[in-house]
C-alpha cells in the first residue's frame, strides 16, 4: 500500500468513525441482549427436549468403542488416514500446529487494509480451504464405522432361514471382527482402507475354497488363520462368502 492509498484509507476511517457510535454502551448492550437470548434458547431446549446422557457407564465392558466429541472428529479422521505408528505425533500435534501457525501468519503475509473478502484473495482462499478441510474431515470422522465391530445386517435368505444358519452367520461376523481383519481391511463402513483390499464384496470375487486357501496361506503381511478352531474357521469362511 502506497502513501496515497494509506492517506485515503485513514480519511475514510476517520469519517466512518465520526459517524459511528461508541462501543459502550451501544455494542455492550447489543452483545448482552444477544447473550441473554442465546442462554434463554439453551435453557428452553434443555427443559423441553432434555439432554441425552446415554447409557450408564460400565467400566467392565470389553465392547465399548471410544469416540471423540464432534469437534475432534477431524483429528480422529486424521488418525484413521495416517496409519504408521511413527507418524501418529504428526497427525495429532504436527499438522494442527502447522495449520495454526499458518493462520496466525496470514495477517502478516496479506497486509491489505481491505475488509472485503474478494479483495483479500490470500486470506480468503486460505480461510475457505481450512474450513472446507476441517468440515470434510469432520464429516468423514462422524460417519466412520466402528474399527472393531461389523455393522452389517444378515442377507435376506439367511435372515429368513433363521435358527442355526443365522447363528452361524452371526458367529462368523463376530470371528471376523475379533480376528483383527478390520485393522487392514474394510467391510462396508467399518475397518480401515488398507493395506489390504476391501472385503465388502469379497464373496462375489472369490469362492469359498479360494477364501479358505487365502486364510491358510496368505500373502505377507497378512497372518495365517490356520490355527483357528475348526468351527470358528468355517464360520469365518462362510461369513466372508456372503459378502456380496
Amino acid at each position: 500500500m502506497n502513501r496515497q492509498e494509506k492517506e485515503e484509507y485513514l480519511r475514510e476511517y476517520a469519517l466512518l468513525k465520526a459517524q459511528g457510535k461508541p462501543f459502550f454502551p451501544y455494542a455492550v448492550a447489543k452483545d448482552s441482549i444477544m447473550a441473554v437470548i442465546v442462554m434463554a434458547v439453551i435453557i428452553t431446549m434443555s427443559i423441553v427436549l432434555g439432554a441425552e446422557l446415554g447409557p450408564k457407564a460400565d467400566p467392565t465392558t470389553t465392547t465399548y468403542v471410544p469416540r471423540p466429541e464432534w469437534y475432534f472428529f477431524f483429528l480422529f479422521e486424521l488418525l484413521r488416514i495416517i496409519k504408521p505408528p511413527e507418524l501418529v505425533p504428526l497427525a495429532t500435534i504436527g499438522i494442527p500446529t502447522i495449520c495454526m501457525i499458518l493462520m496466525i501468519l496470514v495477517p502478516f503475509v496479506d497486509r491489505s487494509p481491505e475488509r472485503r473478502p474478494e479483495r483479500r484473495p490470500i486470506a480468503t482462499t486460505f480461510g475457505i480451504f481450512v474450513i472446507a478441510a476441517m468440515a470434510y474431515l469432520t464429516y468423514l470422522g462422524a460417519n466412520a464405522g466402528s474399527p472393531n465391530e461389523i455393522e452389517r445386517e444378515p442377507p435376506a435368505q439367511i435372515a429368513a432361514a433363521g435358527g442355526q444358519e443365522l447363528a452361524h452367520w452371526e458367529a462368523g461376523k463376530q470371528v471376523t471382527a475379533q480376528s483383527g481383519c478390520l485393522a487392514c481391511h474394510k467391510i462396508g463402513e467399518n475397518g480401515n482402507d488398507g493395506p489390504g483390499p476391501p472385503l465388502t464384496e469379497i464373496g462375489a470375487r472369490l469362492p469359498k475354497e479360494a477364501l479358505a486357501r487365502t486364510l491358510i496361506n496368505p500373502t505377507a503381511p497378512m497372518p495365517s488363520f490356520q490355527d483357528l478352531p475348526p468351527e470358528k474357521f468355517d464360520a469365518l469362511v462362510d461369513f466372508l462368502a456372503t459378502l456380496k
